[in-house]
């Protein structure tokens, strides 16, 4: 770097220290601070190394040579494929020490990988092209597929035969396979497919918002419910009560167990599938985005051996993400950990997991029933719904053991009331909760986004919820704001809509 002219040396040492005291990447200190601009570090690499650099920031790839490597593999461990001559395959990636991705895809594709090194916003250009030619695909596939589909009547005499061959049918499941596989590879969590009267409307929730997909022709409504029924082992003829199942999807660059909700609408059945990934690892507490006071005492509580701790909010707002970051804290050689669960959304080694089955009697409270028996030291259960649930892991929390539970309320505060609401003694709650911890999700903003400071009347309005000067005094607590700061002089960002991150924000 130094021979090359790229940074001063007295800058370079003090980014030396830098590096060694933070245990960081000295190249990452360089960047930060912006000594050195990356492309420039990059470019260096490349010529250490003897590998060609590439710049593709605003170049297109072919969709079949894209498509070499799959979007998961492409997206973990930012590598891509963006030229092919004959045999050859080059490939552009960040790391090009990663010889187990290029042995993957040497295997996979038949082909001689040729390294080359890009920049990260060449693999970010290259990646959101992803999008649009499974986009092309899927649109190819509705309407060459859908034409095959003939439309049924539902009152038929041999309807649950009709339903059931239709579901076994390539057309449909064609179209099925493509919707789970494009809402994964948009790491969407649900999917909602919602007949109308004219049409079949498909909707993905991404971070948290639903975004129109598809629509399908009204011939397919009937066969790709029958489908998705089959999947999930449902009654096909039943039209008037509302059904819930589950099943599993397997592929070489993904698991995932999807929860089927069919309920019965004006138009039909309205399918809504929730994607649960058995890949997904679990995040540590700092990663999910506790600080401060509040990571101290989610950590004071996680060191007492019995009692209760309660993790509060709305719907799919991450609370059972927080409890197994929680029991993997918990998870050493010296403790018996048992969970039950609806469902077991992460696997975890060490730790014995039982899926909640209420079609055969096995419930929260019959689990954690059976779990009591089972010498448990730690106990995790899915969710405290009904009176018997509450009334158990209060129990459990008597007689020696450390109880992980959620509950379905607004705030932390909430969960008190809740509880005496299910019956629970107020003096038992006194005695066993130790911590009661309430969140919500929020959505990240992408790397481009805009900055600006609050106006006068965007201080005026949020007088009318809070007082801005008990937020000031948290901002100091937590060192956001300086001594003589006030909400004025803080840097807010938005989010700012690019090609690459259409919303301007991407994760939760």
């Amino acid at each position: 770097m130094l021979d090359a002219g790229l940074v001063k040396e007295e800058e370079f040492r003090k980014a030396f220290k830098k590096a060694q005291k933070q245990g960081k990447r000295l190249e990452d200190i360089l960047v930060s601070e912006n000594l050195i601009p990356q492309k420039d570090l990059i470019r260096l690499e490349a010529y250490i190394l003897g590998i060609p650099f590439v710049n593709l920031e605003k170049e297109t790839v072919a969709p079949e040579v894209l498509r070499i490597i799959p979007e998961p593999i492409a997206r973990s461990h930012n590598i891509i494929a963006f030229r092919k001559k004959g045999k050859n395959l080059e490939v552009a990636m960040l790391d090009p020490e990663d010889l187990r991705t290029i042995e993957f895809i040497k295997k996979k594709a038949a082909l001689k990988i040729l390294p080359r090194l890009t920049t990260p916003e060449s693999i970010k250009n290259v990646l959101s092209q992803y999008q649009e030619s499974l986009q092309a695909e899927f649109g190819e596939i509705i309407k060459k597929e859908a034409r095959g589909v003939k439309p049924i009547e539902e009152k038929i005499p041999e309807e649950k035969e009709e339903l059931k061959k239709q579901a076994q049918e390539l057309p449909i499941i064609r179209i099925v396979d493509t919707l789970i596989r494009h809402a994964i590879l948009q790491r969407a969590s649900d999917i909602h497919i919602e007949p109308m009267e004219k049409e079949v409307l498909v909707r993905y929730r991404i971070d948290g918002i639903l975004h129109d997909a598809m629509t399908l022709p009204l011939a397919t409504k009937s066969g790709i419910v029958a489908r998705i029924k089959v999947l999930t082992n449902l009654k096909l003829d039943e039209h008037r009560l509302p059904q819930d199942g589950r099943f599993k999807i397997e592929s070489e660059d993904y698991r995932y167990s999807i929860r089927v909700s069919v309920l019965p609408v004006f138009n039909g059945e309205k399918v809504v599938m929730r994607l649960l990934s058995e890949t997904a690892k679990g995040y540590t507490l700092e990663g999910l985005g506790l600080r401060e006071e509040a990571l101290e005492r989610v950590q004071e509580a996680l060191k007492v051996p019995v009692g209760m701790i309660l993790v509060s909010g709305p719907t799919g707002c991450g609370k059972t993400t927080t409890l197994y970051s929680m029991t993997e804290i918990l998870n050493t050689p010296g403790v018996n950990i048992s969970t039950v669960e609806d469902p077991i959304e992460y696997r975890m080694p060490r730790i014995n997991q039982t899926q909640v089955n209420p079609k055969i009697g096995l419930t929260f409270a019959s689990g954690l029933r059976s779990l009591l028996r089972q010498d448990p030291d730690i106990l995790m259960v899915g969710e405290i719904r009904d009176k018997e649930t509450a009334s158990l892991a209060i129990n459990a929390a008597l007689t020696g053991h450390l109880v992980l539970s959620t509950l379905h309320t607004n705030n932390a505060a909430g969960a008190i009331p809740r509880l005496i609401d299910m019956g629970v003694e107020p003096f038992l709650l006194s005695s066993t909760v130790n911590l009661i911890l309430a969140q919500r999700l929020v959505r990240r903003l992408c790397d481009e986004k805009e900055k600006y400071k609050l106006k006068k009347n965007e201080l005026e309005d949020i007088s009318k919820y809070c007082d801005p000067k008990r937020i000031e005094e948290l901002l100091r607590e937590e060192k956001i704001l300086k001594k003589k700061e006030s909400l004025k002089d803080i840097e807010f960002y938005r989010p700012k809509p690019s090609k690459e991150c259409p919303e301007g924000t991407k994760g939760e």
